[in-house]
């Protein structure tokens, strides 16, 4: 009778999130997958089912193709640079004898409380061709050939965003870094040091293994986050272009929908994209997995 009235409660508990759960979010994510089986305009007109007609044109849709490769380079680059990044100024903030760490720590995590469209928008001036700080900073090195339209060229607008996403990431994944070493044990590097260990050995044997879990928890978020993040950050910026060399999934998918009124197309993307983000924190899950003894 207790372990009844305790299951009771419980669920009693829980039931009011559960609700919200599946109002904003079960409910939203089925009707993509529903909507994805059907060519609609999404203003309230037909709807005619075609099954996976949609899917199937996904992959012979040449702009999709770029944007799918797109956003798998941006999900792949990014999390690498950021991270690496990231745990290495968390490093040198928990470890090195500097007196202005406070003030090291807020310069770092303040373009992570930045809005998403005041970052496209102050790295458009940027990189912009002739008032941009990087052409002046190169014209005044005297490196006036490496002077180029950061953001009109095919071979260098990608990158460029790439940039724009490890700036407003990094700082955020090495508090969360400067969190986890703060809760190593100093005695273990006290030990190690005493057996003759040096820093980078330390940092290898000690640090890192430490802090796997949170590593783990942060490749995750960092996939996601670019995913998400991207789309308003080339939204911004490019707009896809040029010549949709920087379009990523999602502003295609948002192109489909409210320009070209194809929201059963739109939301095929929707899925394809789903399923690509949740493969890969799968598969980067199951690359870091590893038995703890």
């Amino acid at each position: 009778m207790e372990k009844k009235q305790r299951s009771g409660f419980i669920l009693f508990c829980i039931m009011p999130t559960l609700v919200i759960f599946s109002i904003f979010v079960v409910y939203p994510v089925s009707m993509v997958f529903y909507k994805s089986l059907f060519q609609s305009s999404g203003f309230g007109g037909n709807e005619i089912f075609v099954g996976f007609e949609n899917f199937i044109y996904l992959f012979s849709d040449k702009t999709f193709l770029i944007s799918l490769k797109n956003t798998g380079f941006l999900m792949l680059v990014v999390p690498v640079i950021s991270l690496t990044l990231a745990l290495i100024f968390a490093s040198v903030l928990s470890f090195g004898q500097l007196r202005e760490k406070a003030v090291y720590r807020t310069i770092f995590f303040f373009p992570s409380i930045l809005s998403f469209v005041v970052i496209g928008i102050l790295w458009s001036f940027i990189y912009h061709p002739n008032m941009g700080i990087v052409n002046d900073l190169l014209t005044f090195m005297g490196l006036e050939e490496f002077t180029m339209t950061w953001l009109g060229e095919r071979s260098t607008v990608l990158w460029a965003i790439a940039l724009v996403l490890v700036w407003q990431s990094t700082g955020y994944y090495m508090v969360m870094y400067l969190a986890g070493m703060d809760g190593v044990p100093k005695e273990l590097y006290e030990a190690a040091s005493i057996d003759g260990a040096n820093s980078f050995v330390q940092f290898t044997k000690i640090t890192i293994p430490m802090l796997w879990e949170i590593i783990r928890v942060t490749i995750i978020f960092s996939i996601n986050g670019v995913l998400n993040i991207s789309f308003v950050i080339v939204t911004v910026m490019t707009a896809g272009g040029p010549n949709n060399a920087s379009e990523v999934a999602l502003t295609y998918m948002y192109e489909q929908a409210f320009n070209n009124a194809n929201f059963g197309y739109a939301m095929a993307i929707a899925v394809v994209v789903f399923s690509f983000s949740i493969i890969l924190a799968l598969i980067s899950n199951r690359l870091t997995e590893r038995d703890i003894q």
